[in-house]
């Protein structure tokens, strides 16, 4: 890493009150260079939800001044009810956050020291919101950097996939988030009235949780926010970048795809990060000067060559064998001017074609897998710690049905959505199917490439739940995530079908049996041609710019402290980062996670924040009722004069018919030296009827 010091201009760090049309005021952090009230600068925006005084100090240092110090005014905003800022927090990407956000662009690009053009960007939830902002067009949002998320709220974000709810992200991103929204105020910012507006919070917020489960098909509640709904309402120049370790990174194609406003895109083999911050997998890129030849362009007329060059970089990993963590990928850079691709050919296999390791009766392949099918998936979103990826699928391949591809004579790239289309039949009327696509070595190791879903109830549309025909053959197809790979010559290419996957998919009450007409099921893959390899490229978007050794602004100095788990509540503390158990005599499997979101640490204004947090996820050999998952956490903030704890429980079962939720929240305050004071002590139980999943 190359930290750039001094920055080429001396910059100004302010904090500021964002006023907003109903008297609320968002706290607001500033970086400018300081010549700026005189010479107008193009305006950034930032707009989060977690905390710019405390948890995302470290990364906000990271890239707030370096914009600032190359000629931009860099704006970090927490939104409504987080943080310091006024108001409540309703949910996640709401109508109110968007109106919100609408208005702090007019605010900041009326500041004289603004331009009036401005550009957004974010991770994850600022990528949300960026992409969401810039489908209300606002005038002054010319450019937008969105980082590892969506344009699709319902079918690929932390709730469902393929129509099936996501046990292991519904659960547990509903505690995390319920978690970080408990926390208090800073009275440093909001002065001696921190404990009642935090009172406040917490008698009037409601764990999301529940509201997500209240919606399990694609209704208005899930198109409102997805900018897929209207492509066209994004005027914006959109740079548009993800991993292959991340979630999102379907989203990547789709933007460049369907976008008529100026696009990119990027996708590295990277996790859930920036690519610039040295998290694995790498190689990483100089992130941030990429992104600064896009502002340059964009928003101050530079003709630096951002408008033109590939319309997709995407970096193909070949030759590692599976592992949970990579430090870095082998493989190359691939540069293609339009997606789809010309250089991309669909290859369709029939499974008929290929050998299964498993019996075959009539052409006709069983799939029934244990309930612990999906114990090897790894983690939803991996940050780059040692345990993120998913290990070897041997295991995980022996609880499916595989079917083998002959294998090619040389090297087989892909990129793009690889398809499945089956005809099947069920034994009941709600059933899942789980296709993963690996890359069984010669000494039998298998690397799990990628995977897809189907809810079979949702076959017909995510909109609806139409119960599966008991005992009669369907035709069902869907997209496995995009992936780009190479498959080594020698190796076989295997798809794997499983009905159960937990706990990332949630089982469905009864425990179905599908029936798979393998001649009339067919895999498709989306094969690069043999000269892609000509294709290959080092550059950015820019030739030479930005895929060099990444650069930053100075660190914030902050302390990292080492969690003392003999002194924390075994509740909130995992036995290691990832385990998995068996009790033999009960037929139970847990899953013991410790999500490693942070830790614990001391800020350079004297804050100490400890954070210990736990998941486990429980299931029972041949009882899909026994699925329950539990996120625990405990937070504490401390500084000279105050101090504040809490602790959240939240816990996910079901039966035949509903959704069993329970969130429990304590909360204390200590002021000055007088005694801890109970600021809050709450329970909600939920019960939520399960009408498609």
């Amino acid at each position: 890493m190359k930290y750039i010091d001094p920055l080429p201009q001396e910059i100004l760090v302010e904090d500021a009150w964002i006023p907003l049309a109903d008297g609320a005021r968002l706290h607001a952090r500033i970086w400018r260079p300081r010549d700026s009230g005189r010479r107008p600068v193009p305006g950034l925006l930032e707009y989060l939800p977690y905390r710019l005084d405390d948890w995302t100090a470290p990364r906000d240092n990271e890239r707030h001044p370096y914009y600032a110090g190359h000629g931009y005014a860099s704006v970090r905003v927490d939104i409504r009810g987080t943080g310091s800022s006024d108001g409540l927090f309703i949910d996640e990407y709401s109508e109110q956050e968007q109106a919100d956000g609408l208005e702090v662009i007019a605010w900041i690009a009326a500041q004289p020291w603004c331009t009036g053009s401005l550009g957004m960007f974010g991770i994850s939830w600022g990528g949300f919101n960026s992409l969401q902002l810039a489908g209300h067009a606002p005038e002054p949002l010319k450019a937008i950097v969105t980082v590892c998320s969506t344009d699709d709220r319902y079918d690929n974000d932390v709730h469902y996939m393929g129509g099936a709810l996501l046990g292991i992200d519904m659960a547990s991103w509903g505690g995390t988030m319920f978690a970080f929204n408990a926390r208090p105020p800073r009275p440093e910012v909001v002065g001696e009235a921190w404990v009642g507006q935090w009172r406040q919070r917490l008698e009037n917020t409601r764990p999301m949780t529940g509201q997500w489960l209240e919606h399990q098909e694609r209704d208005e509640y899930w198109r409102q926010g997805s900018v897929c709904e209207d492509y066209s309402s994004i005027k914006a120049a959109v740079l548009a970048v993800g991993g292959w370790h991340d979630p999102y990174r379907d989203a990547v194609l789709r933007l460049v795809q369907n976008l008529g406003s100026p696009v990119r895109g990027i996708i590295g083999p990277w996790s859930h990060q920036y690519p610039d911050r040295g998290y694995a997998p790498g190689p990483g890129i100089n992130f941030l000067r990429e992104t600064l030849a896009w502002w340059d362009h964009w928003l101050k007329g530079i003709d630096n060559g951002a408008d033109r060059g590939p319309k997709l970089l995407a970096f193909l990993p070949e030759g590692d064998p599976p592992a949970t963590y990579y430090e870095r990928r082998k493989g190359h850079w691939l540069g293609l001017s339009n997606w789809p691709a010309q250089e991309i050919r669909g290859q369709r296999h029939a499974l008929s074609e290929g050998s299964c390791g498993t019996p075959v009766h009539d052409g006709v392949a069983l799939v029934r897998s244990p309930q612990h099918t999906g114990a090897d998936a790894g983690r939803y979103f991996p940050f780059g710690n040692a345990t993120d990826l998913p290990p070897d699928q041997r295991a995980e391949d022996g609880r499916s049905v595989c079917i083998d591809l002959p294998p090619a004579p040389g090297p087989v790239g892909i990129l793009g959505n690889a398809r499945v289309r089956l005809r099947l039949r069920a034994d009941q009327s709600e059933a899942n199917i789980i296709a993963r696509l690996c890359d069984v070595a010669p000494d039998g190791s298998s690397t799990l490439v990628t995977r897809g879903v189907l809810n079979l109830n949702k076959r017909e549309g995510r909109h609806q739940a139409v119960p599966m025909p008991i005992g009669e053959y369907v035709d069902v197809e869907f997209e496995m995530v995009g992936i780009g790979y190479v498959f080594a010559p020698g190796h076989t290419i295997r798809l794997a079908l499983s009905t159960n996957y937990w706990p990332w998919i949630w089982p469905p009450p009864g425990d179905p049996s599908l029936e798979i007409e393998l001649a009339a099921s067919t895999l498709e893959l989306p094969v690069l041609g043999a000269d892609a390899a000509a294709l290959a490229t080092t550059s950015g978007l820019i030739e030479g710019v930005g895929f060099g050794e990444p650069e930053q602004s100075p660190r914030l100095p902050v302390d990292y402290l080492e969690n003392d788990a003999g002194q924390a509540d075994p509740a909130f503390v995992a036995d290691s980062q990832r385990s998995v158990s068996h009790d033999v005599e009960s037929g139970t499997w847990v899953l013991d996670v410790d999500p490693g979101y942070g830790g614990s640490r001391r800020y350079p204004d004297g804050l100490v924040f400890t954070e210990y947090s736990r998941e486990t996820y429980t299931i029972r050999d041949g009882d899909p009722l026994s699925g329950q998952a539990r996120s625990a956490w405990s937070i504490g903030l401390a500084n000279e004069g105050w101090s504040a704890r809490l602790e959240t429980h939240s816990v996910l079962g079901a039966d035949a018919s509903n959704f069993l939720l329970t969130n429990t929240v304590t909360a204390w305050a200590t002021v000055g030296d007088a005694e801890e004071e109970l600021v809050a002590e709450r329970e909600w139980t939920e019960t939520i009827p399960r009408t498609s999943t």
